[in-house]
């Protein structure tokens, strides 16, 4: 049976509530973020302030040179929240099958749906109408064989866009596709690609497969399927978290040592405190850290599954010792863990008579720019 996949995604979302809830903001240049004299970011640009080039993670000082009547407006996370339960209430309406990527977008599998329509493009078209009219806002949707295709799809004429690719139509669209278009294809990758002629998505298939290897590495054959338009990975709902963690840019560069320290040991806290409302264990701790010149580092260290607060501690503190924070000003910090795993799967499978057959198996998050 040939699958119906939907990716929708919602339209400049943080901004765009802020527009519903503030009518003298709409038709105005806006951003959702910190502010330009405190080294704030943007976190969402409205349409109108995108039109002078302003974009989400830029920084808010940059985005004000570009756009100089910019409104800047900070984040409400309760609002945006609420706006997001509104619109994944919806999709659950029509099925279970509905995999959150964040906030604002999600895949859907409605090939077979509690709407009964046949056609992917219906549901997406009555998806889009029922976001309007319950929430106020607008979303983008794209109806593909599959996750990989639904997600380009969606981005293909934003805002309040649907694009549709057939079974039929795969192909025609594949050949329309830059290199960078393939999932895990970065700028660095795409340029590594295009040095070696590897410049539209359908050259990976001429490419030979040990230079597409010695540039990509373990992508090769995984860009390979795509370039095929073949994604065989299933909307998998509720999907569990891969990492948590925290990060802060600061308002002035940290200098001190100790200073840096004792914020590292305070965000590794915040960690400690997820695994132990989650009542789960962490094998990987992570530190991020980016300097007053934006060159950003991140350091990780893979050891026994804990939760225990002095060790995690203990082991982010070991990481920020092999950067050069306190010989360098420090902009942002950030501490994470990933690899989780439960009490239970630590637990000696030979202790287990009754117990004969135990798995773990991993996966990947895979990301693509929106």
């Amino acid at each position: 049976m040939i699958r119906r996949i939907l990716h929708v995604d919602m339209d400049a979302f943080y901004a765009s509530v802020e527009q519903r809830d503030d009518p003298a903001l709409r038709g105005k240049p806006l951003a959702v973020g910190g502010q330009p004299n405190r080294r704030g970011v943007v976190a969402a640009a409205s349409y109108e302030a995108r039109a002078f080039g302003v974009r989400s993670a830029m920084s808010m000082a940059h985005a004000v040179r570009l756009c100089p009547s910019l409104v800047i407006v900070p984040p409400d996370f309760t609002r945006y929240k609420a706006a997001s339960k509104a619109v994944f209430a919806i999709f659950r309406e029509v099925t279970p099958l509905v995999e959150p990527l964040s906030l604002d977008e999600a895949y859907l599998d409605v090939t077979e749906n509690a709407w009964g329509e046949t056609l992917g493009t219906t549901v997406a078209k009555r998806l889009k109408e029922r976001i309007r009219a319950d929430t106020g806002l607008t979303a983008s949707a794209g109806v593909a064989p599959n996750k990989f295709l639904a997600k380009i799809a969606s981005g293909w004429k934003k805002p309040d866009g649907l694009t549709v690719i057939s079974p039929e139509r795969v192909e025609p669209f594949l050949q329309q596709l830059p290199v960078d278009a393939l999932w895990g294809v970065g700028p660095v990758t795409a340029k590594k690609l295009r040095a070696r002629g590897i410049d539209r998505l359908v050259d990976v298939r001429a490419a030979d497969p040990q230079v597409l290897r010695d540039t990509v590495g373990s992508l090769a054959g995984w860009l390979r399927q795509l370039a095929d338009g073949v994604d065989e990975r299933p909307v998998v709902p509720n999907r569990e978290a891969k990492s948590s963690g925290s990060e802060n840019t600061y308002p002035e560069d940290l200098t001190d040592i100790e200073t840096i320290r004792a914020e590292i040991v305070e965000m590794a806290g915040h960690a400690i405190g997820w695994l132990s409302r989650k009542q789960m264990l962490a094998r990987t701790v992570t530190i991020k850290v980016r300097y007053d010149d934006f060159t950003t580092i991140t350091r990780s260290h893979t050891a026994a599954p804990t939760r225990d607060e002095m060790e995690l501690s203990a082991r982010a503190i070991q990481l920020l010792d092999k950067t050069d924070a306190g010989r360098r000003p420090v902009r942002l910090l950030g501490v994470s863990v990933h690899n989780f795993c439960t009490e239970a799967d630590t637990i000696d499978p030979d202790r287990l008579p009754f117990d004969d057959e135990r798995k773990t198996t991993g996966d990947m998050e895979d990301k693509i720019g929106s």
